[in-house]
């Protein structure tokens, strides 16, 4: 039987596996994922009245948005791209000031912003699917 440690381990090498041969795209849905769950787990320490968690957690999720909102490619689309700094700025001010106030509204709006966010580039993926043309 695996311990928590090997679970850990196994955990650690099956996401980085993933995120190895993922493809841009992907690793940017992967990024939103991570940072939708970090949310989730906030709340939860947040409910549970472990601060330090909370904490923690919150502070992985800012990282994580401030790492989508580096990604940003601001030669293709100007105003678009300034658009989502933007967003991801008041989302990252949002996570800060849920983590001082302990406010779990905060983490939900939050959250709300990263799934509608990440449900448009999830159908930006299944149109390029549908375009590609199959081998022959």
């Amino acid at each position: 039987m695996m311990g928590p440690s090997g679970a850990a381990r196994y955990s650690e090498l099956d996401r980085q596996s993933r995120v190895e041969s993922a493809s841009p795209h992907r690793l940017i849905q992967l990024l939103m994922e991570r940072s939708l769950t970090k949310i989730g787990l906030a709340k939860t320490h947040l409910e549970k009245r472990n601060l330090a968690e909370k904490g923690s957690s919150i502070g992985d999720a800012i990282e994580i948005i401030n790492g989508l909102q580096a990604s940003l490619n601001h030669k293709a689309d100007e105003r678009l791209s300034g658009n989502f700094d933007a967003l991801y700025g008041y989302m990252m001010r949002r996570l800060l000031e849920a983590n001082l106030y302990n406010d779990t509204a905060a983490l939900d709006e939050v959250a709300g912003l990263m799934r509608e966010i990440k449900e448009a580039w999830d159908a930006i993926a299944d149109e390029a699917g549908a375009m590609e043309v199959p081998d022959v």
